[in-house]
């Protein structure tokens, strides 16, 4: 037992408590803006949810990429998925961010948080391309569920995220579900602009 690791793996776990106060742009079913530590959570559990559906894939490291893929936002928030185009340097930030936020973790600890990151950022295993596409598909279940504000967008629900949700028959199955949520959604609210 370390000392010194036990105290930095608990001051990293301090900084990453900043994530429970990150708001998202999507509102929950009660109509306050998630944190992007609840979208996390529930990414988690619907990872477990399917796990039977995602046979031959890792599912410890499906998890653990649940849990890491927004922490980055700790630092410097979250930007809405309507706005992803507006920032190019996303990708970046979240990098430099996630290595400020485990610079008080010990080497094994923060190489393997960082190398598991960028899996999931360049989608680069069988892994990191389910947990891109669940990831896209709990953004889209959450903007149905949430109770939003008059002027959303739900169109954008339609061509979000579509390369990765397209690339699996389950995920294919699952969009096409959700999708026939959001033009439900966009028919109750008489928001039927374009994305």
């Amino acid at each position: 037992m370390n000392i010194e690791n036990i105290k930095g793996r608990l001051a990293f776990l301090q900084e990453a408590e900043q994530l429970k106060s990150v708001l998202r742009s999507a509102h929950t079913s009660t109509g306050r803006k998630e944190s992007t530590a609840e979208h996390t959570w529930r990414l988690c559990l619907m990872a477990m949810t399917f796990e039977d559906e995602l046979a031959g894939m890792d599912m410890l490291k499906i998890l653990k990429m649940c849990l890491i893929h927004d922490l980055g936002e700790a630092i410097h928030g979250d930007i809405p998925a309507v706005e992803k185009s507006q920032h190019p340097d996303k990708s970046e930030q979240e990098k430099a961010d996630l290595l400020h936020l485990t610079r008080s973790l010990d080497e094994p600890h923060r190489a393997g948080i960082l190398a598991l990151w960028q899996e999931y950022e360049d989608a680069a295993s069988p892994e990191a391309k389910a947990v891109k596409a669940l990831d896209k598909l709990e953004t889209i279940l959450q903007h149905n569920q949430g109770i939003n504000p008059p002027d959303f967008d739900y169109g954008f629900n339609l061509t979000y995220g579509q390369k990765h949700t397209s690339a699996e028959p389950l995920f294919a199955v699952m969009r096409s579900l959700l999708d026939e949520d959001t033009r439900q959604r966009i028919t109750e609210s008489g928001n039927d602009r374009p994305s």
